[in-house]
């Protein structure tokens, strides 16, 4: 494996540290989406920099950004674009919207209808925008990363289980610690704070960090791990999780699996290894799966989540194959 993948990627979390004071798991996790050609959802209170996060990560990346704030009445073409008639040439001309960025964030996306979650699902699934029956392809990297308030949910609309399901992580962005408060205060309670970096990398130089990823080692003993774990999450009792199956209503998709391996190369490199351990399994499982499954009414009511339930799944769940890799399989 290249050094170069990983100190570059370094550069990048140090260039974005001039203005964001630590938070340095998630932006590597967010580092590691992209490389992955997946979305990510934050989810955290306001006034912990989320949108300052991802757009100091795009400057660090060279990358165009684009935020869109998701209201009631924001409309599809508001998002996509749309196409304006001239009456002096007789045609239509086509005027792309603000989804046609390298880094799009959709911020509290939660607060817009159906109409334009589905405009943003096609934009998220096809990397693809349909204007006026002809097909628009969106620039390479392309990347969603949207923004939910865990608190306010007035005015708020559920996002569907597809759309969802087409975020690779659900990322929960913490308070900072009262050594970190103390330094973003000392940095940005003033007149003037700093709110740009130079850029680190280039997209060509992380689209040609995508093939490195395929070339990390994954064996087949990890493979089987991982789908364990998911197996666990939608059928508890075959996998000795008898006592967890009143409080999850649905498991998680084959998607799990596909980003549960996905992440797990790249959380190996950047860990500057050429294969995955389970380490990297675990690491990387809480932010795959929690958003993937649904927990029943009695989970809620003993105050337990998803995340509680993936920590008694990786307890519980054999590392090593104990005969039952393949028990999901039995109808």
């Amino acid at each position: 494996m290249p050094d170069t993948v990983p100190d570059k990627l370094d550069l990048v979390l140090e260039a974005v540290g001039r203005v964001i004071v630590g938070q340095r798991t998630p932006l590597e996790k967010m580092l590691i989406a992209l490389l992955c050609n997946g979305h990510v959802l934050l989810e955290g209170v306001p006034g912990i920099a989320k949108t300052m996060m991802v757009n100091t990560l795009a400057q660090a990346l060279s990358a165009r950004f684009s935020r869109i704030q998701f209201t009631p009445d924001l409309l599809p073409g508001d998002l996509v674009g749309t196409q304006i008639y001239r009456h002096e040439t007789g045609a239509f001309e086509t005027h792309r919207g603000p989804v046609f960025a390298n880094v799009v964030l959709a911020d509290e996306i939660n607060r817009s209808p159906a109409k334009v979650q589905s405009a943003l699902l096609e934009a998220m699934q096809e990397r693809q925008v349909t204007l006026g029956g002809q097909t628009h392809k969106l620039p390479e990297p392309f990347m969603v990363l949207a923004t939910q308030n865990p608190i306010e949910q007035e005015g708020t609309y559920a996002l569907p289980e597809a759309q969802v399901d087409r975020f690779m992580f659900k990322l929960l962005i913490e308070y900072p610690t009262h050594d970190e408060e103390h330094e973003i205060m000392r940095r940005v309670a003033r007149t003037a704070p700093v709110t740009s970096v130079p850029p680190a990398a280039t997209l060509d130089e992380i689209l040609a960090m995508r093939s490195t990823l395929d070339a990390v080692h994954l064996d087949e003993k990890i493979e089987l791990y991982i789908l364990r774990l998911v197996a666990a999450t939608r059928h508890p009792a075959r996998h000795g999780l008898e006592d967890l199956a009143a409080y999850i209503r649905f498991g998680a998709s084959p998607r799990a699996s596909i980003y549960l391996a996905l992440a797990a190369r790249g959380h190996a490199l950047v860990r500057r290894r050429d294969y995955v351990v389970p380490d990297d399994v675990k690491a990387m499982l809480h932010d795959v799966v929690r958003h993937r499954i649904a927990i029943s009414y009695r989970a809620e009511a003993e105050g337990l989540n998803s995340d509680a339930l993936l920590d008694r799944i990786v307890e519980r769940v054999p590392i090593h194959d104990v005969g039952a890799s393949h028990v999901a399989a039995r109808p």
